[in-house]
């Protein structure tokens, strides 16, 4: 894919989707002063561009009890583990993020459990590629 250099309409469009990606091309079109098919027509070329690369949905994990919230620091006992870690860590359902990283450790994810227990069970089974360092999160702010 090429660059694509975005001027301030498009800016504004992707700065509207970006606040609530269900919004119609047509109200796009009433905050930017242009047709909905012109919108339309922008977002296809930001979307075939690269710039828009999907759509996602904001969701409460709380309320389908994922309850705890832990980022950890994966240290792996030696370079040969990598490609069997990194499968291990996309695969399982509560991952939610990785990170491979520079620094202290070699990998950061996130995860989301319902419960201490399965949290722990997760950490039992990191143990067979290394260590870990872990720290939950006490509240988003943001």
């Amino acid at each position: 894919m090429s660059s694509y250099f975005i001027d301030d309409v498009d800016f504004r469009i992707l700065q509207l989707l970006i606040e609530d990606s269900t919004i119609s091309h047509k109200d796009i079109g009433q905050q930017v002063h242009m047709t909905g098919q012109a919108v339309g027509a922008r977002i296809r070329k930001m979307q075939d561009t690269g710039v828009i690369e999907g759509y996602t949905v904001r969701w409460n994990p709380d309320k389908v009890g994922e309850t705890i919230h832990a980022f950890i620091t994966v240290f792996l006992g030696s370079n040969t583990v990598h490609p069997t870690f990194q499968t291990f860590a996309k695969q399982h359902d509560s991952v939610k993020e990785i990170h491979r990283v520079s620094g202290e450790g070699c990998y950061w994810i996130r995860v989301r459990t319902g419960s201490q227990e399965e949290l722990n069970s997760f950490l039992d089974e990191l143990l067979k590629f290394g260590n870990y360092r872990v720290n939950l999160s006490m509240g988003k702010l943001k």
